[in-house]
């Protein structure tokens, strides 16, 4: 079982300043300078993914992973600690959801061990109940301090959590399995090896780093490299109020190396859906890009006057922002209005113009030296 009490530990971790906003970290934004541009790991101009579109992440043995443009974020699927989870209230929402989301061919779910001490894991479980394996894709992520052993034995740990996270899911494999951010004791070559073991086994499809920083994560490609196994997938918060990744390098790093980005927190935790303002503000426990909202309305005023010029969602613009640069976003859908929303990203595409208007009023975002290194 998941170690209880874990998802109020993370809680209780992004309020020290694990998160890049909080505690020790300065809340007041950084603007990306409106010059800067890295158009070379953006999406081809003349590509227009929509929800049938897939991405080939690479696996062993040159079995590639087709995942969609934008994966689903299950934190919040039985979550208490940040997102105040309830069951009778919360999971038909979540299933209604996911009904919408599979018959538009959007099954790509990012979960943790973590989430909800793995209730998120058996949520999804249930989604998948009847699906054919290969309808849709699975994405969880090793917690390395969960438990004593775990945390002292770690080239073991990602394979044995591993195994229970299979469990809580009802599957013999997922698709891509995570090192949950750069918190764990031992060295990476350690870590490798644990990921490395969880591939030859066919518990993983593929393997990826969470919230690792560019020689952080650099390091796992070259160690994973060892054993044969490439790597997949860097995952870090990415929005238009967090381009750090992108303004880092980091980005181009992983295109030189045929790593999938991935971006979290695509529209920081609501902050940038046009629900929340100066007069509303987002509850404390959402903490990634945790900017009060005055400091954001340029941004946001943006967003909608894109938004009203394509009939589409405010939500919808984020995200395709994120997909237009190249990234894959993680959008949290808790409800099958979030999930209409969300959709809404797919099947055009941001002007050359649009994407500037938008960096005009972007922010660099901050990285922490706990858990966002990247």
């Amino acid at each position: 079982m998941a170690t209880p009490g874990t998802q109020y530990m993370m809680q209780a971790g992004l309020a020290a300043g694990m998160s890049a906003t909080e505690g020790v970290h300065s809340p007041h934004p950084k603007p990306v300078d409106p010059s800067f541009s890295d158009p070379a790991y953006g999406l081809p101009l003349e590509l227009v993914p929509n929800s049938q579109s897939r991405i080939a992440l690479h696996g062993r043995g040159n079995q590639d992973v087709l995942i969609p443009y934008m994966s689903i974020g299950a934190w919040s699927w039985g979550d208490k600690a940040t997102f105040g989870y309830n069951a009778t209230r919360d999971l038909p929402k979540i299933h209604a959801a996911w009904q919408k989301l599979k018959s538009v061919g959007l099954t790509f779910v990012d979960t943790a061990q973590s989430y909800g001490d793995g209730e998120s894991e058996r949520i999804c479980g249930t989604l998948f109940e009847g699906m054919p394996r290969d309808s849709f894709v699975v994405q969880t992520k090793w917690h390395s301090t969960s438990t004593l052993k775990n945390t002292l034995m770690q080239s073991s740990g990602p394979k044995k959590m591993l195994k229970n996270s299979l469990e809580r899911l009802g599957l013999e494999y997922v698709d891509i399995y995570l090192v949950h951010g750069p918190i764990h004791p031992s060295q990476i070559t350690t870590v490798a090896k644990g990921l490395a073991d969880c591939m030859q086994a066919g518990m993983t499809r593929a393997v990826g780093v969470a919230n690792y920083d560019t020689q952080e994560m650099i390091k796992m490609y070259e160690e994973l490299g060892k054993h044969g196994v490439p790597l997949a997938v860097s995952q870090c918060e990415y929005s238009v109020i967090r381009r750090l990744p992108e303004t880092s390098g980091m980005i181009r790093e992983c295109k030189k190396r045929s790593i999938c980005f991935q971006g979290f927190a695509s529209l920081a935790e609501g902050r940038l859906t046009g629900k929340y303002s100066r007069f509303n503000e987002p509850r404390r426990t959402l903490r990634f890009s945790s900017y009060p909202m005055h400091m954001l309305e340029p941004t946001i005023t943006v967003l909608k006057k894109i938004a009203q010029n394509h009939g589409v969602p405010v939500p919808a613009v984020a995200i395709n922002y994120s997909i237009t640069k190249g990234i894959v976003p993680l959008v949290g859908v808790r409800n099958p209005e979030q999930a209409e929303q969300d959709m809404q990203a797919l099947g055009w595409r941001l002007t050359e113009d649009e994407i500037k208007q938008i960096e005009e009023v972007s922010l660099e975002g901050h990285r922490s030296s706990m858990l966002q290194h990247g």
